[in-house]
């Protein structure tokens, strides 16, 4: 179910709010557009965070299965992918209650430019902070080793294809790589190749997901 929320709800972002590429905008053309989608854009934003959720759900799950024949890899499997999913809802979260507040106040038409001038330098420190640093930065790293555990505990066992558990460490190294986008020297601009990776990687990792959840159900 995991990956099938994820993608609906991104998709639906997508075509509605122009994610992920809003993110990169203007702070003024941010807030005009989440204030003019209303309580359905927030509604929407909120389905999306919930898929954080299901990855909690996941990994606790998957945990009792790659611990039977692989208890240590297994735990530290369980505890990275809680943290996966908990930071993915930390900062998507802010989305549902932080980002509506400043939105209404940059929005209105009463308020000083002392005042709108405020709510844009909070959006970016919590977009930097929350956006960047929580739900990008560790969300795609702690997905990534996540993954890796997984891929280990399968190739350890027998619970399903051993295929499955050699395709989780490429995708995982990969998220883990891409995590350091907007690290160190690359700060201010971000890593072109690593942009451009993730949204790839995620597919991929959608698809290996699905895949796993199939064969763990025949």
């Amino acid at each position: 179910m995991a990956p099938i929320w994820f993608n609906v709800w991104f998709a639906v972002l997508a075509r509605r709010f122009d994610y992920p590429d809003i993110l990169r905008r203007p702070t003024d053309e941010i807030l005009a557009r989440f204030r003019a989608g209303g309580s359905s854009l927030i509604l929407t934003w909120w389905a999306f965070m919930a898929s954080g959720g299901l990855l909690i759900a996941a990994a606790v799950l998957l945990s009792q299965v790659l611990g039977r024949q692989a208890p240590t890899v297994s735990e530290l499997a369980l505890v990275v992918g809680v943290l996966a999913g908990l930071v993915q809802v930390l900062g998507l979260l802010r989305w549902v209650y932080l980002i509506p507040a400043l939105a209404r106040v940059y929005e209105d038409p009463e308020a000083s430019e002392a005042t709108r001038a405020a709510a844009v330098v909070t959006f970016r420190a919590f977009h930097q902070y929350l956006g960047v640093g929580v739900g990008e930065h560790l969300g795609y790293m702690l997905t990534g080793a996540w993954t890796g555990l997984v891929g280990i505990g399968i190739l350890r066992g027998d619970a399903v294809a051993p295929w499955l558990g050699w395709l989780a460490l490429p995708i995982g190294a990969g998220l883990m790589i891409s995590s350091t986008e907007f690290l160190g020297p690359n700060e201010e601009h971000g890593w072109d190749l690593a942009g451009k990776a993730v949204p790839v990687l995620y597919v991929v990792w959608s698809l290996w997901l699905l895949a796993l959840g199939i064969a763990l159900l025949i």
